[in-house]
C-alpha cells in the first residue's frame, strides 16, 4: 500500500500516517466535499468519538 511505502507526498507522508482507522463512503463528490468540510470544523474530541463509535479498538482497517 502506498501509505506505508510513503511513495506519494502529502498528508500521510507529512504526518507519518501508517494506519487507516476510519473512512466513509460518500455517493458523489459534492457530498464528499461537504462532509469533509463539516468534519474539519469539528473538535478533535468529537472526531475521536466518531472513530470510537465505529472502530473502538482503533484497528487498522486498511488490511483485511
Amino acid at each position: 500500500m502506498n501509505i506505508r511505502k510513503k511513495l506519494i507526498k502529502g498528508f500521510t507522508s507529512n504526518y507519518n500516517v501508517t494506519e487507516l482507522v476510519y473512512f466513509e463512503q460518500i455517493p458523489d463528490i459534492r457530498s464528499a466535499i461537504e462532509r469533509e468540510k463539516k468534519l474539519k470544523g469539528w473538535s478533535r474530541e468529537k472526531k475521536i468519538n466518531l472513530i470510537r463509535s465505529i472502530n473502538p479498538k482503533w484497528e487498522d482497517i486498511s488490511v483485511g
